[in-house]
């Protein structure tokens, strides 16, 4: 007789030292509890966020597979041969929500060529919540991850992301290398039109949340120190 395929849980993770019940529904304790083995990016920071919300998890029970910049791609079907032999896998972020600006999105293709059932779980996308708090358009929007280093191709891209929103009203979202931020902003102020509004979101659903969303002439006064804390900037020019 077929086993039955086991499913592939993409677990999200809280974005900072908050107590995990605080921002995570009562839903992904339970997946975790009835789960084993896991598809991770840092096993150390793994295992502490799994004992933080269930601390009567045997440790040496859980089986974890490494996905991070040194995974080959010719593992990642491996991955998910415990799936094919009727056992879930879980695929837990480091923060917030798996396979968005998170490693994974590579593991949940192979699934659905598989025939694996994935399952989202609800948690906390700093991408969403930074747009749900930034007063800018959430049914036109666009997520383009890390800008370019380079000095000049970073303001060239600033700009084609400043065009692209107002040609088309889309919020244009992006994020920077946390100890880069105060910098990043410092570049958004100086390229960007003084009336393109500019939201920050850094910190989300920490005690130290900080959400403002104002034109970028007037983050030229900005007296919030960015750096090392994660952060989201949104850009809308009208």
């Amino acid at each position: 007789m077929k086993t039955s395929l086991g499913k592939l849980y993409l677990i999200p993770t809280t974005l900072g030292d908050n107590e995990p019940l605080e921002v995570l529904p009562i839903s992904v304790k339970t997946i975790i509890e009835n789960t084993k083995t896991f598809i991770v990016e840092n096993e150390k920071t793994a295992r502490r966020f799994i004992k933080r919300i269930c601390p009567e998890t045997i440790q040496s029970d859980l089986e974890f597979f490494h996905l991070n910049k040194f995974t080959s791609e010719s593992d990642l079907p491996s991955f998910l041969e415990p799936c094919l032999n009727g056992t879930n896998v879980g695929l837990l972020s480091e923060a917030g929500c798996p396979s968005v600006a998170d490693p994974g999105s590579d593991v949940v293709n192979i699934a659905h060529q598989q025939g694996i059932q994935v399952v989202p779980l609800v948690g906390p996308s700093s991408i969403l919540l930074a747009l749900m708090s930034s007063g800018m358009n959430g049914q036109g929007f666009s997520f383009n991850g890390y800008l370019p280093i380079d000095k000049s191709e970073r303001k060239q891209e600033l700009k084609r992301l400043e065009r692209l929103s107002f040609d088309y009203n889309q919020s244009q979202i992006f994020i920077e290398t946390p100890y880069r931020n105060n910098k990043m902003l410092e570049d958004i102020c100086s390229i960007l039109s003084k009336n393109t509004m500019v939201c920050v979101a850094c910190d989300i659903t920490l005690p130290t949340e900080f959400i403002k969303t104002k034109p970028a002439s007037e983050w030229l006064k900005n007296t919030e120190d960015l750096h090392k804390r994660p952060s989201i900037f949104i850009i809308h020019k009208s």
